[in-house]
């Protein structure tokens, strides 16, 4: 937590980026209303709400509400000292404070396939950078019915409150590991029975011709490279998503979604 600055000699008022630096910022927050509603309804620890001073209309009400039941801290801030907390523009007059996002192990993950009675549906990101794609990705396979997500701890996105808005509060129920070596969890996934789907824009087979039921682990590469060699090497079969125009790449959200949703086709059938 960093000490406000004063103004200049000028009494001029400093740059939004320079009062947004010298505020309180915290790592591990969530914006926006939905993403709260989820968060408070999910029953996860939170340190404290707050919400932008004189906002009661339409889900703010039930905010505070579902924050006084839970007996969660509440705190009203000014539009202005809400703004340069804020770390997305649109945050709804809403920001929840939270522990640091509680990443799992893969055990856990295989684990509640388990539980549920069902085969391991798992999804392995190669170095997704962008916290808009991780978070679209997450919401994606929260609704599809993926077990838990694996991602490596470096040149990757990590759980942030952009990723946590994004998802609309799918992070909350959704398992994450976060690894150190992808290839080397991949093998841990094969050890367990898994068969190990890469995307690969340069093999033979649509996704839609390839047996994707019984236990699962589907790759996503980078956004720009794909996937590595290395990971490459390591998956059972690389499947590809037709492509009819001048581009020939989807993002890599759209595409995780494409593939994650003909798996729970399949699997459904």
């Amino acid at each position: 937590m960093k000490n406000s600055k004063k103004y200049n000699s000028k009494n001029e008022r400093p740059k939004k980026q320079e009062v947004k630096n010298s505020q309180e910022t915290y790592d591990d927050q969530v914006e926006g209303r939905n993403a709260v509603i989820e968060l408070l309804e999910s029953g996860k620890d939170i340190n404290k709400i707050f919400v932008t001073k004189g906002e009661r209309h339409g889900s703010i009400n039930k905010i505070i509400s579902m924050a006084k039941e839970r007996k969660v801290i509440l705190v009203e801030k000014d539009k202005r000292q809400m703004e340069q907390m804020a770390q997305n523009e649109n945050y709804q007059g809403v920001i929840a404070i939270v522990p640091p996002f509680e990443y799992c192990e893969i055990e856990d993950i295989l684990d509640k396939a388990k539980e549920l009675n069902e085969d391991p549906f798992i999804l392995i990101l190669d170095g997704i950078e962008d916290p808009h794609n991780l978070g679209s990705i997450i919401r994606t396979a929260e609704t599809a019915g993926v077990h838990g997500i694996i991602i490596p701890k470096r040149r990757a996105a990590a759980v942030n409150s952009t990723v946590n808005k994004v998802s609309a509060g799918a992070v909350q129920y959704m398992k994450i590991a976060r690894v150190t070596n992808i290839t080397d969890s991949i093998e841990k996934l094969k050890e367990n029975g898994l068969w190990i789907c890469g995307t690969d824009i340069h093999t033979d087979t649509y996704y839609y011709n390839q047996d994707l039921k019984g236990p699962l682990g589907i790759v996503i590469g980078n956004e720009g490279a794909g996937m590595s060699d290395r990971v490459k090497k390591s998956c059972d079969f690389l499947v590809k998503i037709p492509m009819k125009g001048k581009v020939t790449s989807l993002n890599a959200s759209v595409s995780a979604g494409i593939v994650i949703y003909e798996a729970m086709k399949q699997k459904m059938k």
